[in-house]
């Protein structure tokens, strides 16, 4: 019966990267039909290959930063992972989000190697999601500071848009805690013994990592850091394609559109995050084709930058599969 499972949920998992595809190729195409093309062309032309491989390095090696980010907190949960593993899990994951059918991303094929390789899979899972709330603390601080570092030039209905995203994202995190607490005694009625000690593993891991909160800071500020990395990469090459903006506006745009390209509906948020940066920086004069094209580019860099991961987790895999000759 499992077997018999098993075509039928690959099936839909490649319905469901097809269809995420095929929704990014339609937002695409509608900002494309209202778009110039001639312009938005020769925007792209400008873009020197020299400066696209310098920025896909960047990239690149802010992820490698990520890595290292990654494995210091779950090892405060007491994953106990070395670096290469670490690093495949991490590379596996960020081709995972653009490649594979996965309803919520990488973190299926980040936890699978882990869970598999550390002698504690609960710290595995308790550090991932401690690492995911360090990323989205640190997008909703950029939102914060690019709303402090504009307090006079954004129109008020972006403010206010701006705000409520903060909120909004403050409020599910909220909801979610309280649930989780009125659940929690429901959830486990019944339960086998199996079930709940696993669980408490998962709810000393989960302290383990609350108990070292220079640990959880300083991953914070890593994080951040990663995000302003990709933030001042695609401004750079915004300006490459034509598009010279204040910094300050970036910082007040590309993290609102980073949270909207995290709604399922394209795979990898491909075309809804190009036309969030369209609707976010237009107002601040910004031309939407070169918006777009800058858009596109980074695209480009992180397409790419999913390819080399994906090469990165196989190669380690395989070399950890391979039994050393002696």
């Amino acid at each position: 019966m499992i077997g018999a499972h098993q075509p039928e949920n690959r099936r839909r998992g490649w319905l469901l990267i097809t269809a995420r595809w095929l929704a990014a190729t339609v937002v695409l195409g509608i900002l494309l039909h209202f778009l110039p093309l001639h312009l938005l062309s020769e925007a792209l032309q400008r873009v020197p290959l020299t400066r696209f491989i310098i920025i896909l390095i960047g990239y690149l090696l802010a992820h490698v930063v990520g890595v290292a980010k990654w494995r210091m907190v779950v090892n405060a949960a007491g994953a106990q992972l070395d670096f290469r593993t670490s690093a495949q899990c991490y590379a596996g994951g960020l081709f995972a989000t653009l490649f594979l059918p996965s309803i919520i991303g990488g973190d299926v094929v980040r936890l699978a190697v882990g869970l598999r390789r550390s002698p504690n899979p609960a710290a595995v899972l308790a550090g991932n999601v401690a690492d995911r709330f360090l990323d989205m603390s640190a997008q909703a601080g950029l939102v914060l500071l690019g709303i402090l570092l504009l307090p006079g030039s954004v129109p008020m209905a972006l403010r206010n848009q701006a705000r409520h995203a903060v909120y909004v994202l403050a409020g599910v995190a909220a909801i979610a805690i309280v649930l989780l607490g009125l659940l929690h005694r429901p959830l486990l009625r019944g339960r086998s013994v199996r079930f709940r000690r696993r669980l408490g593993r998962l709810r000393f891991a989960l302290r383990s990592v609350s108990r070292r909160p220079h640990v959880l800071f300083f991953g914070w500020i890593l994080a951040t850091g990663i995000q302003t990395t990709f933030l001042t990469l695609t401004a750079l090459l915004a300006i490459s394609c034509g598009l010279f903006l204040p910094l300050r506006d970036w910082f007040f745009a590309w993290p609102l559109a980073k949270l909207a390209a995290l709604l399922p509906l394209t795979q990898g948020g491909i075309g809804v995050r190009e036309a969030a940066l369209v609707g976010l920086l237009s107002p601040f004069g910004a031309a939407p084709h070169l918006v777009l094209a800058a858009g596109l580019v980074w695209e480009g860099v992180v397409i790419l930058g999913g390819i080399v991961a994906g090469i990165t987790a196989f190669l380690l895999g395989r070399r950890e599969a391979t039994p050393e000759r002696l």
